[in-house]
């Protein structure tokens, strides 16, 4: 039985054309030069994406109508919000293989093209078991509570090493690994053998996070809708946009600790909503003001408590 899309195959082509476009004039013409992402450059890009993202969201609910429009806005700002928890694990990753400031966008740009892929092949699996067993909700919605009920009581863990993972443990072991880098490259010739440098390890860990938080936030956003065009759509363009905003917020990123809480509920609250979708099914636009509200306090509480403890340190007068 075939998915049930709003998504035609030129919708299908022409957004996946769209996309490749955008990589391309991203990594060929826009960062064609290695350098370090600054603030200014980081704010632009941020805005840059986030408005594709309104302005798309304005085609859909022209061609499809303000539900679809809806469900894309909530999907999207779910994964923009997990997406948040992301960066906390690359300035770990990073900080952990000594990656230059220059050379994070590439890692970053490959891993999430790499991502892409990934996503989409979850979404279509996914999607295509949801619509055939009705039980799969349960069990997404089963898997969403565990994991925000975990990400409550581990908020203030700190972050694994990024190199102890297993996976790159083993990449070490079959793969010769330099400590030097050369310029922008993954791999480099040493003593006659192909090696890998750090910037490798990087990738390959940062593939592996985005699996992690693929297994969270793909879920996610199909408690809102089912269609994997918008599902689909939502989640790219919050991916597009990952590598600006963790040049955006990752030197203060330790501000918004309160944000892990507040993820962490927007995982148990759509859990929920998928484990009781057959008792009450609470609207979309409930859900945005639910998510958004969340998300807003935790920000707004992490600010507080930032500032509260600045003026400790300060001290009075």
């Amino acid at each position: 039985m075939p998915l049930q899309t709003v998504g035609s195959p030129l919708a299908w082509g022409l957004f996946l054309l769209f996309v490749l476009g955008m990589l391309a004039l991203d990594l060929g013409v826009f960062h064609k030069t290695a350098h370090e992402i600054k603030l200014k450059e980081a704010t632009f890009w941020s805005a840059f994406w986030i408005s594709l993202a309104v302005v798309f969201n304005g085609v859909v609910w022209f061609f499809y109508g303000g539900e679809k429009a809806l469900q894309f806005g909530t999907g999207y700002l779910i994964e923009k919000a997990l997406s948040v928890d992301n960066i906390f694990v690359f300035v770990v990753l990073f900080s952990a293989f000594a990656i230059p400031a220059s050379a994070q966008h590439r890692v970053l740009f490959w891993g999430i093209l790499g991502a892409l892929v990934m996503r989409a092949i979850f979404i279509f699996v996914g999607g295509a078991l949801m619509q055939k067993f009705h039980a799969m909700v349960y069990i997404f919605g089963g898997l969403l509570l565990v994991t925000g009920v975990k990400l409550y009581l581990e908020r203030n863990a700190a972050e694994k090493d990024p190199a102890d993972n297993a996976i790159v443990k083993l990449v070490r072991r079959f793969v010769p690994v330099t400590h030097r880098f050369e310029g922008m490259a993954f791999t480099v010739v040493e003593n006659g053998k192909r090696v890998a440098t750090p910037l490798l390890l990087a990738l390959i860990a940062v593939e592996l996070t985005d699996v992690i938080f693929a297994v969270d936030s793909i879920p996610a956003i199909f408690a809102i809708t089912t269609d994997p065009f918008i599902v689909f759509t939502s989640n790219i363009f919050a991916i597009l946009g990952l590598r600006s905003l963790y040049f955006l917020l990752a030197s203060v990123i330790d501000r918004f600790r309160e944000l892990k809480v507040g993820l962490s509920f927007v995982l148990v609250f759509v859990g929920l909503k998928m484990l009781f979708v057959d008792v009450y099914k609470v609207p979309v636009l409930a859900s945005l003001c639910v998510i958004a509200t969340l998300l807003t306090a935790s920000i707004v509480v992490s600010l507080i408590r930032q500032r509260r403890a600045m003026a400790l340190l300060v001290g009075p007068g």
